[in-house]
């Protein structure tokens, strides 16, 4: 198959990169017994916060927001380096609960630079592990 044809079945969409990350949510409350309200402030933004605190069963929620936001990292090409910050990747759901990925500061940057234009994400959990997926797209 050509690349032109690829490229059209998926809509004139091209993939520039994937990333896919797993973590066991009791790690995350290990953190969030250990750090309280300084990991929220350190991982989430305001809104990614309001989220995960309306949750009765709050860990896997922040769990899976870790591993998209390490999922993106991932996408990006970079791992945990310079001065990138959590809060530089937002994620918030739409009204039919699907995950939409917002970047900011140097996660924004490198994106550009690699032709990202989207972030698209999947996430999923259980009380004892979150995972995700992301996949970074030039439109």
């Amino acid at each position: 198959m050509s690349s032109a044809a690829r490229t059209d079945s998926l809509n004139g969409v091209r993939i520039i990169g994937h990333g896919i990350d797993l973590i066991e949510c009791a790690r995350i409350a290990a953190l969030h017994e250990r750090h309280g309200e300084r990991l929220f402030a350190r991982l989430l933004t305001p809104s990614e916060q309001a989220y995960v605190r309306k949750r009765r069963l709050f860990i896997p929620h922040l769990a899976g927001r870790f591993a998209a936001k390490e999922a993106i990292l991932k996408v990006l090409g970079t791992g945990w380096r310079g001065p990138i910050a959590w809060r530089d990747m937002e994620i918030l759901n739409d009204r039919s609960g699907q995950p939409h990925v917002t970047l900011s500061g140097e996660c924004a940057r490198i994106a550009s630079q690699l032709g990202i234009t989207r972030i698209l994400v999947s996430i999923t959990h259980t009380p004892h592990y979150a995972a995700a997926s992301a996949l970074g797209v030039a439109d």
